[in-house]
């Protein structure tokens, strides 16, 4: 039995999704713990592309328990859309591969208006969200006036409970965002029949991975978004409104933390963000545009471009540090191909000393000068058959310095898109 965590160690869209999927056909449960459908992750098999904002990866293996944890976030019309499109891929052909805890909180309509007409109001000063209601539905969580799967499931519950909340929330959309207010009825009926549609899925995650782990199951923890979105731990007020480091694994899906055998980080070969906020090794000329085309960078939810830069060890050490990372799987080295060669962040440069962790200060950290080393690139194109030892030296050189500066193995690297395109050095579920 094994049970391993899977984090971005960056600004999200790190590849998380690939390194999901190939790591869950060895698993026997998948557990996304926290986030809602402002992520998306991107898979592709062979001449198919499939992006997942909720459901976890290990749906398109057959016969994994897939579980959505209570620590994500559920618009259930999503949800539903996106189980009617894996089923017309032919892939979720059984109910009883997907849970969905019942302590899952739900994004309502009003939600996402609250979210579209707070950016609205800030103009300039917006944070970059993506409009899905993430931040009000979490709000209202820790209000404790939010609503849960199982109240949809128990209507009187649920009527009760919307009316409460849509006569504050229309107030403050009719008076403070100049928004139209929302009508009761058409979401009681709407949401009403979205809960008979799921109530099969309806489970007790802890209680089911409890039993998963008396029998043995490898478990796979599955978070989005990455390191510095994290509410508590990343670029503040930059970030998502969960807690996307290992620690909110447990939480998501109520496990302890005695029961975690590995933490693995995702980290793309160079670095990217989307949205606002600080960004220490941002390239803004050619070579940063050369990074979006070449590694497809537009966001998997929104499709908004992001930002691109060199990989920041910084970021890298810290994120190691924070979540307990033991192994490393570096994503889109095949990006820096033909390069005239590699930069590698080391440390910054702020007010005339240098800094070798991330400082919480906006300010400083807007004023932080990356200080880099270089290396030289490849030339040849490279290929996954002959193993670790096969690719390039300027490649495996890359590997082993990005190993020395994080402090932990690189055990998994992505050379490619697709599932195959993959070099896996170590298993945490095999070795």
């Amino acid at each position: 039995m094994a049970n391993v965590i899977v984090v971005g160690t960056q600004w999200g869209d790190e590849g998380k999704g690939k390194v999901v999927d190939l790591l869950a056909k060895d698993a026997q449960v998948v557990v996304r713990f926290q986030g809602g459908n402002n992520a998306g992750h991107t898979i592709v098999l062979k001449d198919r592309k499939v992006i997942l904002h909720l459901v976890p990866s290990g749906i398109l293996h057959p016969g994994k328990k897939c579980i959505i944890g209570r620590g994500v976030v559920v618009d259930p019309g999503v949800l539903l859309e996106e189980i009617r499109q894996l089923r017309e891929l032919g892939y979720f052909t059984l109910d009883t591969l997907l849970y969905i805890s019942e302590a899952a909180h739900l994004i309502l309509p009003y939600h996402r208006e609250i979210d579209i007409g707070r950016e609205r109001l800030l103009g300039k000063g917006k944070i970059g969200t993506t409009g899905r209601g993430i931040g009000p539905v979490y709000e209202d969580k820790a209000a404790r006036s939010g609503i849960r799967f199982v109240d949809l499931l128990e209507e009187s519950v649920f009527r009760d409970k919307l009316k409460a909340n849509l006569e504050e929330k229309n107030f403050y959309l009719k008076h403070r965002l100049r928004a139209e207010p929302l009508e009761f009825q058409p979401i009681v009926d709407q949401y009403l029949s979205f809960g008979e549609e799921l109530r099969a899925f309806a489970c007790d995650e802890s209680l089911t991975l409890y039993e998963e782990m008396a029998k043995g199951s490898h478990i796979l923890f599955e978070g989005a978004q990455g390191m510095f979105l994290d509410q508590d731990f990343g670029t503040y007020p930059y970030v998502t409104s969960s807690n996307t480091t290992a620690g909110g694994a447990c939480t998501g899906a109520g496990v302890g933390p005695t029961k975690i055998d590995l933490v693995m980080g995702i980290c793309k070969a160079y670095t990217t963000r989307v949205g606002a906020g600080p960004f220490p090794t941002e390239l803004e000329d050619e070579l940063g545009l050369h990074l979006r085309q070449r590694g497809s960078e537009y966001g998997a939810t929104t499709g908004r471009p992001r930002r691109c830069g060199w990989l920041d060890a910084v970021l890298l050490r810290q994120a190691v540090r924070v979540n307990g990372i033991g192994s490393l799987a570096m994503t889109k080295v095949d990006v820096l191909q033909g390069l005239d060669g590699i930069k590698i962040c080391v440390a910054y440069e702020c007010d005339g000393k240098r800094l070798e962790t991330v400082p919480d200060s906006l300010l400083r950290l807007t004023r932080c000068r990356p200080i880099y080393e270089e290396m030289p690139s490849w030339n040849q194109e490279v290929h996954c058959k002959g193993g670790f030892d096969s690719l390039p030296p300027q490649l495996t050189n890359y590997v082993r310095r990005v190993e020395e500066l994080a402090g932990v193995p690189v055990d998994i690297i992505s050379l490619g898109a697709d599932r195959e395109e993959t070099v896996v050095r170590r298993n945490p579920f095999i070795s």
